[in-house]
């Protein structure tokens, strides 16, 4: 079971140590780093509802939504601006639009699915999983 909810846990620590600790990382690491382990934290969270799908559902269904709430900041009516401006709507919606974000999020989800791909082939998970189907 903690097999399933350690990458999640370790993303979400590093992510916010990204942000805690922002004045002590290199500049590149404080400017691009946290948006790729938030997308890296919703890849690792869709792994753990969809234990037994394909690691390609998590990696498309990942895209899709960090992409979907990178679009939604275009959207600025005060109700959803209020929502963002507390801590946790920070933190899950974000606060504007930025294209280089898209970038961020898709290198943090493919990073995550080949560090999965590479964990999952030596214990044999996905063939078993191919076998089952």
């Amino acid at each position: 079971m903690l097999r399933i909810w350690l990458p999640w846990l370790v993303m979400i620590l590093l992510g916010l140590g990204s942000r805690a600790f922002s004045t002590h990382l290199p500049a590149f690491v404080a400017n691009h780093f946290g948006d790729a382990l938030w997308a890296c934290m919703i890849y690792f969270g869709l792994r753990m509802l969809w234990v037994n799908r394909q690691l390609s559902v998590a990696l498309w269904g990942s895209l899709l939504f960090c992409f979907a709430i990178e679009f939604s900041q275009m959207y600025q009516a005060p109700w959803i601006n209020h929502i963002r401006a507390t801590t946790l709507g920070s933190l899950v919606l974000g606060k504007g639009f930025l294209t280089v974000d898209l970038i961020r999020y898709t290198m943090g989800i493919v990073v995550s699915w080949a560090l999965d791909q590479g964990c999952q082939r030596p214990a044999g998970i996905n063939r078993r999983i191919e076998r089952e189907r």
